[in-house]
């Protein structure tokens, strides 16, 4: 919003408010900003959604990483509540030139930082560091030794002191899910699921999970029929109680594993061809419901909107945030370039729920959109940069939200060209935006 046009947006807001059912406000306040480093920047590896996580922390520190102009894995870390980080370069390298091959990090009970990188269909690339509370990394090791040849996706998950680590083996539109859990005890990694969601040679599942603090594991999905964008379809949902051993629907019916398309539980039905992304992300409330976030086109409408899929009681309900007004396509292969980015969603303690995102038609700024259940109010927007962040998508400390409310998220302004082409900014700098949303 241009700024010097303030006054006469808030006469209009109250208008605009009742006719498209949202409140849109640009005011920034109680955010921060501190730099680690430069980054590679010819793409969007640095900042997609999909990375778990791109930050993490334990009481004392938080932790980042991101490859820097040379394609090396950079490790960074501050303490709490402080704007200086201390960097390492690290001895190892991806192909940056691939947005799909971001680096994945977390921290197990013992301190010791797990990072994961450089994965497109490839062999796993997994590390850990040499000391807890460490930047240094140890030898480059397998986990298993098992399919992991042809790996993508890898994403780290931990709750209640305990550690996993989930990423897809086989390819677009023909691959399986893989679970493992790290042992503190022993320093090993166990198998718990070769393959959670089957494709059955037809299909693969783009997942979000999320652990929430009792440890249940949640799982929602979108099936693709193949390697072109446009045939995602439908959301379906599982959970473990167990530490991710035996999985149920919502309603507590076990699954017989693995799941399959004919088997899942459908929280959502969207046909393929309706702009539906892959790869977003959810959350639970304070009962443990959980709250999933994407975005797809409605049938009869031109634009795809941010849309939440939620359990409430023993009902799925969705909502339709519907303050978009651009139209876009996803048809095609590769990374694409998108005028949004795909969402974070998180549930604070008060109930209150708050989906990150960018937009073109906001700038390309940090927004969130920001509402408490039954959703009968409308939506607050705020932006939350001065400036615009291109092909930037939220990756956040999921740990420092739990504990403190407090948000922090990885912020590079970088560009995507489509199907995986390279834009003329070499570098630009690696940032965390810290704020607490209202």
């Amino acid at each position: 919003m241009n700024y010097k046009l303030g006054h006469f947006a808030s006469t209009l807001l109250p208008v605009l408010a009742l006719l498209f059912g949202i409140l849109s406000c640009s005011t920034i306040t109680d955010t921060s900003i501190s730099t680690l480093g430069e980054g590679w920047a010819r793409n969007s590896i640095n900042t997609v959604i999909f990375r778990k996580n791109a930050l993490t922390s334990d009481s004392e520190h938080q932790y980042a990483a991101y490859y820097n102009p040379d394609g090396f894995v950079v490790l960074a870390k501050r303490k709490i509540g402080s704007s200086d980080w201390e960097t390492y370069k690290t001895q190892y390298k991806g192909n940056v030139r691939d947005a799909h091959n971001s680096i994945s990090i977390e921290l197990d009970a013992a301190g010791y930082l797990h990072v994961a990188w450089d994965h497109h269909n490839t062999k796993l690339r997994y590390a850990k560091s040499l000391e807890p509370s460490g930047l240094e990394l140890g030898p480059e090791m397998p986990m298993i030794g098992t399919e992991e040849n042809v790996v993508s996706y890898p994403e780290f998950y931990r709750a209640n002191d305990e550690l996993f680590f989930f990423y897809r083996d086989g390819g677009s539109g023909n691959g399986n899910l893989v679970i493992n859990k790290y042992e503190a005890a022993t320093g090993q990694w166990q198998r718990l699921q070769t393959n959670l969601i089957d494709g059955e040679g037809q299909r693969n599942a783009y997942w979000q999970a999320y652990v929430d603090p009792k440890g249940t594991i949640h799982i929602s999905w979108v099936w693709r029929e193949s390697p072109d964008v446009a045939s995602n379809n439908d959301m379906s949902y599982a959970k473990s109680t167990d530490g991710g051993l035996t999985w149920q629907k919502s309603d507590g019916t076990a699954y017989e594993l693995p799941i399959t398309q004919a088997t899942a539980e459908i929280v959502q039905h969207i046909p393929q061809n309706s702009e539906l992304i892959n790869q977003t992300a959810m959350t639970t409330n304070i009962k443990g419901e959980p709250y999933i976030v994407s975005y797809w086109r409605e049938q009869g409408s031109e634009v795809p909107q941010f849309q939440l899929i939620y359990q409430d009681g023993n009902k799925w309900k969705t909502k339709n945030l519907g303050f978009r007004t651009q139209t876009f396509s996803l048809s095609g292969m590769g990374t694409k370039q998108i005028p949004i980015s795909r969402p974070q969603v998180l549930v604070g303690k008060n109930n209150q729920v708050h989906v990150i995102f960018r937009d073109a038609e906001r700038d390309n700024k940090v927004s969130i959109a920001s509402n408490s259940h039954p959703f009968s109010e409308a939506w607050q927007i705020k932006d939350y940069s001065e400036n615009g962040y291109n092909a930037w998508e939220p990756t956040l400390d999921p740990h420092l939200w739990k504990s403190q409310q407090q948000l922090s998220l990885l912020l590079q302004k970088n560009t995507q060209v489509d199907g995986e082409g390279l834009s003329e900014k070499a570098s630009a700098p690696v940032q965390v935006l810290d704020l607490r949303p209202e």
